[in-house]
């Protein structure tokens, strides 16, 4: 070969294994940065290309897909009930991309998970289309009509947990959307999202997981476990050696209280009539270390993904004394979601075992073949199980004889704890009417609810209370789920 042949045969060597760089370059160190990239629409065809798996709920799915007539996004999806399941659902939009369980669970209901590799494996052999796979939740579909239905046109939330195993029962938020509004990428599609994302209302947002609100009286269920636990009291139905009024460490402000009789009476009346001087002056004897650690154990101060993320729950760790009491009593700082109130009732209930709460109990293949099962976790142990026992005497008691009263149910022992909770400065704003519980039967607690009435309407602001607007929908929770 002459010299200058040899050269183009170099250069033309050097040219291919360029071009095979590149492309082991694209295929293997490039791929992930591609696939996610916004304006990549072949990503997007081909996630509604074929059938979607489902959402299923109570062996029933509550998501669908419908054909369409559009030659790139072959399928649109669909729900059932869209608005009562948005807050576990989320949405799957083509124009707007997706979240929740249906972002966070997306190859396996596109079909694109590498957990079902067999499946597209076979369907090449054999001809069949793609489809996806199921996500199968641990949600009651009972208990989610009644929190749904219950909360009705009042802004709120409700999570419902089973205290022995940590599945989510009930997640309800109002007001709520409907994803299959905008579901397809078409003019109407984008106005009904730019109409729910600008609404002053919020209907988008996830209130139960997402929303962090002054948790009011229902957090003195915790500064009672604290006391208790710490053995600042003894005995719930001895003194507590309160006076009245009660001055804030370090300061000259007194304690007030709504409630009548609270000068040295015992922890059990305290909670039944929920006398802020009692839990303000436990909480300075507890001291802010083990407030916080108590309050740390329950879940405070840490994000939980169910997988869904749950922001986290707020007790300040750099308070002064007098800001641990109003702190203890659900004020000053202290914030929560209604999921974590619902876990501070399941904890107290499955006698001080916390369970890590969860919302997907398994992943199926399109041939309904388990990909992955997910099983109960344990998450801490707040209590000892002496002292849940004797916190739960304390909440039986305010549905028996305190606050709590709309909360009964025949024949079942409930425990709970109303609370309504100041809002804007100087409670300028409308409370929040706030209710925690548990129901339990001879086999232990099957459920623990956690109800916010954020705004209830028209109700005025002298009616609004946690026994009167929470309780009966933490009720109709708990019977739901009680129901065979």
């Amino acid at each position: 070969m002459n010299k200058p042949l040899r050269r183009i045969a170099i250069f033309c060597g050097f040219l291919v294994l360029a071009l095979l760089v590149r492309a082991n370059w694209l295929q293997y160190f490039q791929a992930d940065e591609l696939n996610e990239n916004d304006r990549n629409r072949r990503i997007e065809i081909d996630r509604y290309a074929s059938e979607r798996g489902n959402i299923i709920v109570d062996s029933k799915p509550i998501t669908g897909s419908k054909k369409t007539d559009d030659t790139d996004f072959v399928f649109k999806r669909t729900y059932v009930n869209g608005p009562m399941w948005a807050p576990v659902t989320g949405y799957a939009s083509q124009a707007f991309g997706a979240n929740q369980i249906e972002n966070l669970e997306d190859g396996i209901l596109s079909g694109n998970s590498d957990q079902l590799f067999f499946d597209r494996t076979m369907a090449m052999f054999t001809g069949d289309k793609k489809k996806g796979g199921n996500v199968v939740t641990t949600l009651n579909g009972r208990a989610q009509k009644a929190a749904f239905e219950g909360l009705g046109k009042k802004k709120g939330a409700v999570a419902a947990l089973d205290p022995g195993s940590g599945k989510i029962l009930a997640l309800a938020s109002t007001p709520s959307y409907d994803p299959a509004d905008f579901a397809g990428y078409r003019s109407a599609d984008a106005k009904a999202y730019k109409k729910l994302d600008t609404d002053k209302d919020k209907p988008m947002l996830n209130r139960a997981l997402r929303e962090i609100y002054p948790p009011g009286s229902t957090f003195k269920v915790l500064t009672a476990a604290a006391a208790l636990e710490h053995g600042k009291v003894t005995d719930v139905d001895e003194p507590t050696d309160t006076p009245e009024p009660y001055i804030l460490p370090n300061t000259r402000t007194p304690m007030t209280n709504l409630a009548q009789g609270c000068e040295n009476v015992s922890l059990k009346k305290a909670l039944e009539i929920s006398c802020n001087s009692v839990f303000a002056k436990l909480a300075d004897e507890v001291g802010r270390e083990k407030m916080l650690e108590t309050a740390e154990k329950f879940g405070f101060n840490k994000e939980h993904f169910t997988p869904v993320r749950a922001a986290a729950s707020v007790y300040d760790k750099e308070m002064e004394r007098s800001e641990n009491s109003l702190s203890a009593i659900g004020q000053f700082n202290t914030a929560t979601t209604p999921l974590q109130m619902a876990m501070v009732a399941a904890g107290i209930a499955n006698d001080g075992k916390l369970m890590k709460p969860y919302m997907i109990d398994r992943l199926e293949s399109p041939d309904l073949d388990v990909i992955k099962q997910n099983e109960p976790e344990e998450l801490s142990r707040p209590l000892s199980q002496d002292t849940a026992q004797r916190v739960q005497e304390l909440m039986e008691n305010v549905v028996d004889s305190g606050s709590g009263r709309n909360a009964q149910i025949p024949g079942v022992k409930v425990g709970g704890k109303t609370g309504t909770a100041q809002h804007g400065a100087n409670n300028s704003k409308r409370p929040y009417a706030w209710f925690i519980s548990y129901a339990k039967t001879d086999e232990g607690s099957p459920v623990a609810v956690a109800v916010i009435v954020e705004d209830a309407g028209g109700t005025a602001r002298d009616d609004i209370s946690g026994g009167g607007l929470a309780a009966p929908i933490a009720k109709k929770v708990m019977e739901a789920v009680l129901k065979k």
